[in-house]
């Protein structure tokens, strides 16, 4: 057989003669007279030529695989045999014959392969381990990016977002007022049952939230469904479509919202032009908003006075501690038959209640540091919110909630605005703002005074000035002509009336004066005593109480009118302090103070 048979030259099978060299990572020629089969003959002599035995590689006669043997300098298999330089003891070789007198290239030693290839794997195998673990952590990477835009994408289309005719973004370095709006509007799974359900809905409702510039405490001031006010007419945009609705003149507050087309906007405007606070932003909340958020956090703990089974709010709880979630805090916040007086003031207090316990439940149960309940709150406060076009983001949303987090819980005060029955109706269905009470909180809101913050005795303003007021007089010495210098008809003959029952006997009615805008008290010096009190039965500041020289002897005071003026009795220049006998509580009285 010749050299091209499987049994190779000079009888040694051709695989043996190039071997790996571990040291070297290099293919190197095998010395003969170690070959499998050999002779013994020395290296560089031919071997003689066998033919090949059972048991043999090749045994079937089959033509060599020929290889490339490595190379000394690249480690990489050479040319093939006929590509290769003739040794130099071989004669020039001419064509295909040069390989039968030459050794042919190289083939794997069986056991040197299997150990090459068992390295090969193994190399092979981390490599494969490395590039799992890259593209698993890339994976990550992507599907966390992805999970987290998609997350962001949905808590983004939860939100409804409605444009209103209003610039005056929260900052994180002032006063920050939000309007919380609650509708009864009866959509949503299972709320058809409540009430008229072919409402359009109204503001059933609603709470001015104040934080303080250094968010060190926080007012939120209920708004008495039923309270008798002026809507004014207010811009509505629907569509890219603006439209302005019409006001209304002694109608309830709650159809600042829902009637007449009016959208949060409206609700926003009658707030701001009742209490002189400007407003930041509104959220809306509809029925669902209270089943879902309460149940987000877990539940909210609530406590009644007594037991209450009330067949229109379907809510069913005994005395005592309750935490509840769902259709039942649905129900709670709804209830008023069976508690208080059976008014929407009397709900008021359950409401506020909850408020309280809400935010107490979102600071004390982990909710806020659990990444799954602040992403399951997240998406239950986004769908059932409706909000101003300025935070209508989730990225704003989350920026203005960190920045009023800070306030303390129990510096969050509750206080309904004070009202007093309606004194047009016989049977009182609903009521009017108490201005005397409401002038002040006003004030405080307003100046950004804290309703828990320890009042500081006040220090008398004539001794602080060095000046000597005199003594007040009776009220029955006041002798004054009032007159009318503001636009609201009839406003001297209502003060005149005022001071007659208040046992100003010698007041006079003395007509309409020029047009102005502030109130003034005008005496002479030895009426002083007069005017200081009737100044304090005003509610005037000293600076509206001026002495008038050369008057005529005799002459009574003269009390004109302004456009400041808005009731008997309504302090002209409301103090910014807590007024008296004010029903207000924290967000930790109401774990305490059982409702109902």
């Amino acid at each position: 057989m010749d050299a091209q048979g499987r049994g190779g030259a000079g009888g040694m099978d051709p695989a043996d003669q190039w071997v790996l060299n571990p040291e070297t990572g290099n293919y190197e020629l095998r010395p003969q007279s170690g070959a499998r089969g050999g002779s013994g003959a020395p290296a560089g002599t031919r071997a003689p030529r066998r033919d090949p035995e059972p048991g043999d590689a090749g045994h079937r006669g089959a033509p060599p695989r020929q290889r490339r043997a490595p190379s000394e300098e690249s480690g990489r298999p050479p040319a093939p045999a006929d590509e290769v330089e003739p040794e130099d003891d071989d004669p020039a070789p001419a064509g295909r014959a040069a390989t039968r007198d030459r050794e042919l290239p190289a083939q794997r030693d069986r056991r040197a392969g299997h150990g090459r290839r068992k390295a090969k794997e193994k190399k092979k195998r981390g490599k494969k381990i490395l590039m799992w673990v890259a593209g698993v952590l890339a994976l990550l990477l992507v599907v966390g990016c992805t999970a987290a835009y998609l997350t962001y994408k949905r808590l983004n289309d939860n939100i409804t977002k409605v444009d209103v005719p209003y610039d005056n973004p929260a900052t994180s370095d002032a006063p920050v007022n939000i309007l919380l709006v609650g509708s009864d509007q009866r959509t949503g799974d299972g709320n058809d049952g409540y009430g008229d359900r072919d409402s359009l809905g109204h503001a059933e409702t609603t709470v001015l939230l104040h934080f303080s510039q250094d968010r060190e405490h926080a007012t939120a001031l209920s708004i008495p469904r039923d309270l008798i006010v002026d809507i004014p007419e207010c811009e509505v945009t629907r569509d890219g479509v603006t439209e302005t609705i019409p006001g209304s003149q002694g109608v309830r507050f709650n159809e600042s919202y829902g009637q007449q087309g009016r959208d949060p906007g409206c609700t926003w405007k009658t707030v701001q032009e009742l209490t002189g606070v400007e407003i930041n932003h509104f959220m809306l909340l509809d029925f669902n908003a209270v089943k879902t958020l309460s149940t987000a956090v877990g539940g909210v703990e609530v406590c009644l006075a007594k037991d209450i089974d009330d067949p229109k709010s379907h809510l069913k709880l005994s005395a005592g501690t309750h935490v509840i979630e769902g259709e039942e805090a649905l129900a709670f916040v709804r209830t008023r038959d069976s508690v208080g007086h059976s008014s929407d003031l009397s709900r008021i207090q359950l409401q506020q209640q909850f408020l309280g316990s809400m935010a107490r439940s979102l600071t004390s149960n982990g909710t806020l540091t659990d990444p799954g309940k602040l992403l399951d709150l997240a998406d239950a406060a986004t769908k059932a919110l409706t909000v101003d076009s300025a935070i209508g983001d989730v990225q704003k949303l989350y920026e203005l909630a960190r920045d009023l987090g800070q306030v303390p819980v129990e510096d969050i005060s509750f206080v309904t605005l004070p009202v007093k029955d309606n004194p047009a109706e016989e049977i009182a269905a609903t009521v009017v703002l108490d201005r005397t009470k409401a002038e002040p909180l006003f004030r405080m809101i307003q100046e950004d005074i804290s309703l828990t913050a320890e009042e500081e005795p006040e220090e008398d303003e004539g001794a602080k000035n060095g000046d000597d007021k005199p003594e007040p007089a009776a009220i029955g010495e006041i002798r004054t002509e009032v007159f009318n210098g503001g636009d609201t008809p009839g406003a001297a003959q209502q003060t005149l009336d005022w001071l007659l029952g208040k046992g100003a006997v010698l007041a006079t009615l003395g007509g309409n004066a020029d047009a102005q805008e502030t109130t003034v008290l005008l005496h002479t010096p030895d009426q002083a005593a007069q005017a200081a009190t009737l100044a304090d039965m005003m509610g005037m500041a000293d600076s509206a109480v001026k002495l008038r020289e050369n008057a005529e002897p005799g002459r009574a005071m003269t009390l004109i009118l302004g456009n400041d003026f808005s009731g008997p009795g309504v302090p002209i220049e409301a103090p910014a302090k807590k007024p008296e006998n004010l029903d207000s509580s924290t967000a930790n009285d109401a774990a305490d103070n059982c409702a109902g």
